[in-house]
């Protein structure tokens, strides 16, 4: 070989950890493209709204409605959980986010229905009280079009 070539450096085949560049599997988006995107954005707006609100009324208003503000905050951190999950991607953050989802909705269906039989107990509105109504309902759809959408891709 004439010295004014040098010789060119062979990329890595795809392998097992360690051998090369190590594989890609499972850092996809759990729930595909499309609505599975649209999920992820609308979970990481409520995760930014629910903490930001229920953080100023733990700090500010504490005493006017302890409940609800510390369930507004457990409601973010579900948020959260769930929006994190479904971009990490792979198997097992898909049956988390599953799993986060049906105690979302649990959670939702249980505050919602405890909001209208008894509205003293709630001196102040939580993201999920009568339903979500507060927020255009989108909480009650939320964790039904997550669990739908996860159990979609389960099947693919």
């Amino acid at each position: 070989m004439p010295e004014s070539e040098t010789p060119r450096a062979e990329a890595p085949e795809p392998g097992p950890a360690g051998a090369g560049e190590p594989e890609r599997r499972g850092r996809r988006l759990a729930i595909g493209k499309g609505p599975g995107r649209l999920l992820v954005l609308v979970y990481g707006v409520f995760t930014v709204a629910a903490a930001s609100r229920s953080l100023y009324q733990l700090i500010a208003q504490y005493e006017e409605a302890p409940l609800a503000y510390v369930l507004s905050a457990v409601s973010a951190l579900v948020y959260a959980f769930i929006t994190v999950s479904l971009v990490r991607g792979g198997e097992g953050a898909r049956r988390a986010a599953l799993l986060c989802c049906a105690a979302e909705l649990v959670g939702v269906l249980t505050v919602g229905t405890w909001t209208l039989v008894e509205p003293s107990a709630f001196p102040d509105a939580t993201v999920w009280s009568d339903y979500g109504m507060g927020y255009l309902f989108i909480p009650i759809f939320l964790p039904v079009t997550g669990l739908l959408l996860l159990r979609r891709a389960q099947r693919a």
